[in-house]
């Protein structure tokens, strides 16, 4: 009988082990780092009971809190931060860094004297605004790009004018 107690006894160690063991490989794997390039975007899944979201340096990075146990982060500059992940009575569930690291794909740069742009080149190279380009060409490009966009405001709402008046 004694024999029986123990076999019990190992096998409910065992099972119990396993699972502590398989808990704490998904709680390292929750705390892992989070990378992504900057003015990129990655859906990350965190525990449904967060509340609240603090970034440690928001100039790096943007955390919005979702429904459903998700943050959407968006690179903002180059470098590290953090998230803390908390619940509605201000305990710390979960806190991970996140490491933001600028485009490398089919990326043109090119240096003139001190002066530095860049083009993201697909498949055919145009004007990309990145941190680190010179004032000259960030400040124009900015300037086109709103230009652009004001001009595609103004058309949308004529356009939106023109079908109401069709009703």
């Amino acid at each position: 009988m004694s024999a029986a107690i123990t076999r019990e006894t190992l096998r409910t160690c065992l099972v119990l082990v396993s699972f502590m063991a398989f808990t704490g490989r998904l709680q390292a794997q929750s705390n892992e780092p989070v990378s992504i390039v900057v003015d990129q975007a990655k859906l990350v899944k965190i525990p449904e009971q967060v509340s609240t979201i603090v970034v440690g340096n928001p100039l790096i990075a943007d955390v919005t809190l979702q429904p459903g146990g998700s943050v959407v982060v968006t690179g903002k500059g180059y470098g590290s931060t953090n998230m803390i992940a908390m619940d509605r009575s201000g305990g710390i569930i979960e806190e991970r860094s996140i490491q933001v690291e600028g485009p490398t794909h089919k990326l043109v740069t090119v240096y003139r004297g001190l002066e530095r742009e860049t083009y993201s080149c697909t498949p055919t190279c145009q004007r990309r605004v990145t941190l680190g380009d010179g004032p000259t060409y960030f400040d124009a490009t900015i300037t086109q790009g709103g230009n652009l966009s004001q001009r595609a405001a103004a058309a949308s709402s004529s356009a939106a004018v023109a079908n109401a008046a069709r009703r």
